[in-house]
């Protein structure tokens, strides 16, 4: 039995998909917090909508603009977005800001740990539909 078939698991699979893509652009931004003129980055939200017609075929393409950069392999599928517009920086020109981007891995992590939560249930009660707990 496929599970992607039933739009429950299929929707919370997307889900876990985007939250994982999300803490890797969240660690490149802390990796990157003293990179000059570097600016944070974060995933375009996933609408709802989008995640029951399904993924369309994207790709986000990271740049690296110096050879000495840490560099985290592409994330495919979501579109990146600039966070700030520069006015909290840094006189390097840096626009991370530490403390707003462990706010948003730990909102991600408690997310992700929602949407397994759920995955588990939704799965539990599908095995005690069919008897086989």
């Amino acid at each position: 039995m496929n599970l992607e078939t039933i739009p429950l698991f299929a929707a919370l699979t997307e889900k876990m998909k985007w939250l994982t893509a999300r803490q890797k652009v969240l660690a490149q931004n802390i990796a990157n917090a003293d990179t000059p003129n570097y600016r944070a980055k974060d995933l375009k939200p996933l609408e709802f909508k989008e995640m029951i017609e399904g993924p369309e075929e994207k790709s986000v393409h990271i740049n690296r603009t110096n050879k000495r950069h840490i560099y985290v392999e592409e994330i495919a599928g979501y579109e990146t977005q600039v966070n700030r517009d520069g006015s909290e920086t840094t006189p390097s020109g840096n626009a991370v800001l530490l403390e707003e981007e462990m706010m948003k891995v730990a909102e991600t992590q408690i997310q992700y740990e929602l949407t397994t939560s759920l995955y588990k249930k939704n799965l539990g009660m599908l095995k005690t539909a069919l008897g086989r707990r």
